[in-house]
């Protein structure tokens, strides 16, 4: 395919994704229902409930259910739901609740229905697992066994059926409907709610309005022996209700409407797990992923059109009396770009509050605030004006990034006659939707729900779309599209006359600026009339010049625009029309240099795409636009002033010929200090570096370290409380907020710990111990248990169990076998610290568990290690933790490892992998976490994120998540702590660094950003000084050494590489390993000595990688397992797969004691006074990057 064609089908696939955003759910698309299906119809009235029995059990959070209770008002229970008054506006509920839209609602008056079945037909089981598979795309395809199908059709609110309003409520009615497909071990909810069916967002509770809600809550749990407590639960929606409207707007799962949840799984339950695809900007892999939906026909003139799968129209009855069909696959759109389909954000006129703005005669002092976040506010003799910062575009009131794409959404009114027709066809709040690529000034619009009797009629109109384009129009050197001169905030009114029958049509935009989503909002309305374009014809636009003449707050234009109708019976006809358009708005009067635009730019557009998808009832169109001289292209492009034949400024060549000057190559200094010089074709532009930008006369770049916008947050300058206290939280320019951590109270600078132990948390005969943010609970003498249950029958404890165990017991009393170990426990029944084997006289350290610690074994003769107490067997409980499905981190030695949104743990009993007993540790949705480190000092887990992206901490013995590092991050990927040194270490694969900073992330420092291409993994030796870390550049993969202050850095492997993804290192036996995915190897060498060898071959696709004594432990892509191998034989001995099969990624050894060793950091920060970083010498005192104004001194190593 030539290039050309290339560029159309990326275009054509751009406008697939809005045959699908636009559109919404619809109740042709609900699963089949009614009474020809098999449905039941529950009772009519109000909060009446019919019990199920299932054929198979419904798996619902970690319980199994074979009844169920479907209820009127909008949910299914997993037990006889109480009277409404207990639970109608409470979400989480007393009792098992799946609620698909739970209000007060009423079927008494004949009309609405509530349908419900079970189902195992193979076209419901297919469709259920079309919906599953689709939201989850990156699990193992599921395959239902049962279905539950609940179908609530036209319910009204209680308070409009008993009581008329006289305002048209009491019409309003809601249609939605809930599947619950089961397999073995697992279940789901499939929530659908079409756009036309959610008419009413609220209900009647207690005497007032209240929204509705959608979630599920396990309900009350038993809690010690003799109470209850609320058990885990799950909101969809808020209390707002704009989060029920958006049930029908937005989706998790890929479908707008459609929601899909993991609701219950078997044996283990961790929590609910909601679809994974959401809505996203487009990405570079866009149109390999779309393109494969369409088909594509060329046009006469060579372009495309393109042809797409049909798609069920909207239909306003359910499948009443059509048989059970089972789900029409023919006639539905899939949509296959699920991670990566651009975000559209759907804005009813009500919800659009975009204040306009005017100037006024104050000053900056008071008005500052008025300008962009990314604007600087300047004053004049007659007041003040806003101008946008080097790298953003605008008027300054509103700037937007140079080249990122923008979005535009809105609603479409008004009436429009087709040809002869004496009746018009009415919009009303029609949806709108643009998208533009601003680096080539390519526009996209979409209007939605237009009739086959006006759709074919409309594609000449890509006027409709013109005002976008001109907008955001690629601008030539020297000129400026609409934005960067007006801002978004204008009216344009713009007249359309047909020729030669003088059709005209109206067109009114009103563009009332960016909204909270960050796009730009627009209101179109359409009156007037226009010639008739035959159905089944398609329209080609010619490429078109338009001319903008520019005066104070009044822009006008106008053009001729020629179009080709081509018909199905193969005739073409050429048409015109001419356009005028005037854009009225608001320019800053105090700013004399402002207004000196060029008078006359000229709008090229081409490339012009237009199409009516009929099955849909959208129309679409596209066009490419450049804004530049009024001579057209030859003055950019053919670059030489014909007559002389003479190449134009910025140019060099014969008159023929011309290339493009380097000014910044050609002409030294061209920009001055302080800045980077950028060549553009026949200019140059300079940019200040940062830290400074341009002063009045826009070309010397000056300092503004003092009055930039600061992140207070990340430089550590804000005055919070302290980080064991309060968080602190970037809000933009140079503000930020204070809120105190839980288990604190205050107004953020100043935090007071909460004493939890004046609310009676614990049982009555415990002690309560408050602690700063929380508080232990531990039982009186004489009691036992965890503090919040006590009893006076004391249990063995594990030590006292495996020591009888082993004692034996005779006619004589206690024996023990010759020559058998046998533990000793203190006088809590704790395993002691130290333990020894008479019969051979070693002794070593044992954790909680009485497990061994590697590497504390002493041999005959030289007595007992010393051993640090590790406390009592039974330890006092602490509360409260963060998630009620998440479990702190239990004593002992474990594995971290991160996967989808979570952080999961393995306990480790010696070398093995305890599978029985592993959790989620920490629930982190919407994240996509990377690299996972430990702190065995502070028992926190750090790890990367880069969706943020970000770097943050939590302790594993509960909490939330603490933000650590926020700002200049753009992948960050491999971790790892020093903590002798307390300093933590981190690769960035798209910036190519590497960094270091304190554990509090104030303190932060490069230390390696060059000759690196892709770095990920990371770690570091503090014992040794040594860091390591891995490059998987494709062209040439390294893994390469240097101190911890990044000197002495050297290759330590580069040949017989193919993707080398994990690192770790065992300091007991001085062995560095990695693990390789592209020569599907394990390797280890001795870094000093160089004896590089295979440790295990075979394996599929390895991306981190941890040790612990003679065992390598990795996660695999392929197998979305944690695998363990033994390093000396070189082989697999156990594999553990997660409940969840999904991705897994970083992972790290969490020691129950920090290894031995020391370092010149360990003590006193080595007497730096910022970073301490230690090398195989002694140590480095390096100071942050952002030290400016702060006294640091930095001194070699010793």
């Amino acid at each position: 395919m030539g290039q050309q064609g290339q560029g159309w089908l990326f275009y054509a696939t751009l406008l697939l994704w809005w045959a699908v955003s636009v559109h919404g759910l619809t109740r042709a698309e609900f699963f089949p229902f009614g009474k020809t299906t098999g449905d039941h119809v529950l009772e009519q009235g109000n909060d009446l409930s019919q019990q199920l029995a299932l054929d198979k059990p419904v798996l619902f959070y970690d319980g199994k259910f074979d009844n169920i209770f479907i209820n009127t008002n909008g949910f299914v229970a997993m037990a006889q739901p109480s009277a409404e008054s207990t639970y109608l506006g409470k979400m989480p509920a007393g009792f098992g609740m799946i609620a698909a839209l739970h209000g007060d609602l009423d079927t008494g008056d004949g009309v609405g229905k509530v349908y419900y079945r079970q189902d195992a037909s193979p076209a419901t089981l297919r469709q259920a697992a079309e919906q599953i598979n689709r939201a989850f795309p990156e699990d193992d395809e599921v395959e239902p066994e049962h279905a539950v199908v609940v179908t609530w059709v036209d319910v009204a609110s209680r308070q409009h059926h008993d009581h008329s309003r006289g305002d048209g409520l009491e019409k309003q009615r809601n249609s939605f409907q809930l599947v619950i497909a089961s397999a073995e071990t697992t279940s789901y909810a499939i929530l659908l709610y079409p756009r036309k069916g959610m008419q009413f967002a609220s209900t009647a509770v207690g005497g007032s309005s209240q929204a509705m809600q959608a979630g599920f809550s396990k309900g009350l749990v038993k809690y010690l022996v003799f109470s209850t407590r609320q058990g885990p639960y799950y909101r969809i929606t808020t209390e707002r209700e704009t989060s029920v409207r958006a049930l029908a707007e937005e989706t998790n799962s890929g479908k707008r409407g459609v929601w899909v949840y993991e609701i219950g799984t078997s044996p283990y339950f961790t929590s609910v797990a909601p679809g994974e695809v959401t809505d996203l900007p487009p990405d570079t892999g866009l149109e390999s992923r779309v393109s494969e939906e369409a088909t594509s026909k060329r046009y006469p003139g060579g372009g495309q059109q393109v042809t797409y799968s049909p798609y069920e129209p909207e239909e306003e009855v359910y499948r009443k009396e059509q048989p059970h069909q089972g789900p029409h696959h023919g006639g539905q759109f899939t949509v296959h770009t699920v991670q990566y389909q651009p975000q559209v954000v759907v804005v009813d006129d009500g919800d659009i509050n975009v204040d306009v703005f005017s100037y006024n005669s104050e000053t900056c002092a008071n008005n500052r605030n008025k300008c962009s976040t990314f604007a600087d506010c300047k004053d004049y003799a007659s007041g003040y004006c806003c101008h946008c910062r080097p790298g953003y575009y605008g008027n300054g009131i509103q700037c937007v990034s140079e080249g990122k794409p923008q979005r535009m959404n809105g609603k479409v009114n008004g009436r429009v006659y087709v040809g002869n027709s004496p009746s018009p066809v009415e919009f009303n709040s029609n949806d709108l939707h643009s998208y533009v690529v601003a680096n080539d000034g390519r526009a996209y619009v979409a209007i939605s729900t237009i009739p086959a009797r006006l759709g074919p009629s409309l594609q000449p109109l890509s006027a409709l779309g013109a005002v976008i384009g001109w907008a955001f129009a690629l601008e030539q050197p020297g000129y400026k599209n609409g934005f960067s001169i007006i801002g978004g905030e204008f009216t344009c009114q713009a007249e359309v006359t047909f020729l030669p029958a003088q059709e005209k049509l109206t067109i009114k935009q009103v563009f009332s600026g960016i909204d909270e989503h960050d796009h730009l909002v627009v209101s179109t309305t359409l009156e007037g009339r226009v010639p008739e374009v035959l159905r089944g014809s398609t329209v080609q636009i010619e490429p078109y010049s338009e001319i903008y003449q520019y005066s104070s707050n009044l822009i006008t234009s106008s053009s001729t625009r020629d179009y080709t109708v081509s018909l199905d019976d193969g005739s073409a006809e050429t048409r015109t029309y001419q356009w005028r358009q005037t854009i009225t708005f608001q320019s800053c009067p105090n700013d004399e240099a402002a207004r000196a635009v060029l008078p006359t730019q000229m709008l090229s557009v081409d490339q012009v795409f237009v199409m009516y998808d009929s099955n849909n009832e959208l129309i679409r169109y596209a066009m490419s636009n450049k804004i530049g001289d009024v001579n057209g292209e030859n003055a950019v492009h053919q670059l030489c002033f014909c007559p002389g034949g003479q190449c134009a400024a910025g140019f060099t060549g014969d008159g023929r010929s011309c290339y493009d000057i380097d000014e910044c190559r050609e002409i030294p200094l061209a920009c001055g200090e302080h800045s980077v010089c950028n060549n553009q074709p026949g200019t140059f532009r300079c940019e200040c570096n940062d830290g400074y930008q341009f002063a009045s006369d826009g070309h010397t770049c000056i300092g503004t370290l003092l009055d930039r916008p600061v992140d207070h947050c990340a430089a550590g300058s804000h005055d919070c409380d302290i980080t064991e206290r309060a968080h602190c939280s970037y809000s933009g320019g140079s503000s930020y907020i204070c809120s105190c951590l839980p288990g604190f109270q205050g107004h953020g600078r100043v935090c007071q710990d909460i004493d939890e132990c004046q609310s009676a948390r614990c049982h009555q005969n415990a002690v309560c111990y408050n602690t700063q943010g929380s508080f232990t609970c531990q039982c009186r003498p004489g009691y036992y248990g965890d503090g919040f249950y006590c009893s006076s029958e004391r249990t063995k404890s594990q030590c006292e169990t495996h020591r009888d165990r082993l004692l034996g017991s005779t006619e004589y009393g206690p024996q023990p076998v010759p020559g058998q170990y046998v533990p000793t426990c203190d006088s809590q029944g704790a395993y002691e610290a130290s333990q020894c084997h008479g019969s051979i006289g070693h002794c070593w350290c044992v954790d909680r568990n009485g497990l061994e610690i590697p590497g504390t074994r002493t041999g005959p003769g030289r007595g007992r290690p010393l051993c640090i107490e590790q406390g009592p067997t039974v330890r006092p409980a602490v509360g409260p933790t963060p998630r009620p499905d998440v479990y702190p981190l239990p004593p002992g030695t474990h594995l971290l490892f991160a996967q989808s949104g979570r952080i999961e743990f393995v306990p480790l009993e010696g070398y093995n992998m305890k599978k029985t007993e592993a959790r989620t540790v920490l629930h982190l949705p919407e994240k996509v976490i990377i690299g996972v480190a430990y702190d065995c000092v502070e028992k926190m887990v750090y790890w990367t994120d880069i969706t943020s992206p970000s770097i943050s901490k939590a302790n594993l013995q509960g909490g939330g998540a603490i933000p650590v590092i926020r700002s200049d991050l753009e992948s960050p990927e491999g971790i790892a702590i020093d903590h002798l040194g307390r300093t933590l270490f981190w690769t960035d694969s798209m910036k190519d660094r590497i960094e270091v900073a304190s554990l509090d992330g104030t303190k932060r420092r490069v230390l390696i950003d060059t000759n690196l291409v892709n770095p990920r993994a990371i770690i570091v030796d503090p014992v040794n000084g040594n860091m390591y870390w891995a490059d998987w550049n494709r062209d040439a993969p390294k893994i390469e050494t240097s101190a911890m202050d990044g000197t002495n850095r050297r290759v330590l492997v580069k040949d017989d590489l193919g993707l080398p993804n994990g690192l770790t290192y065992d300091p007991q036996s001085s062995q560095l390993c990695w693990a390789d995915a592209g020569t599907h190897m394990i390797e280890c060498m001795n870094p000093v000595q160089g004896d590089r060898r295979k440790a295990m071959g075979a394996i599929q696709y390895p991306f981190g990688i941890t040790s612990h004594g003679k065992n390598i432990y990795y996660t695999d892509w392929r197998r979305d397992a944690v695998i363990m191998v033994d390093r000396q034989a070189g082989t697999e001995t156990d594999v553990f797969l997660p409940q969840k099969q999904t991705r897994l990624y970083g992972i790290t050894t969490a020691y129950a004691q920090c290894p031995s060793g020391k370092n010149y950091c360990a003590v006193n920060n080595g007497g730096c006074t910022h970073l301490c970083l230690a090398t195989p010498r002694g140590r480095s005192c390096l100071c942050p990057n952002n030290a400016l104004g702060v006294s640091c001194v930095e001194r070699g190593r010793y």
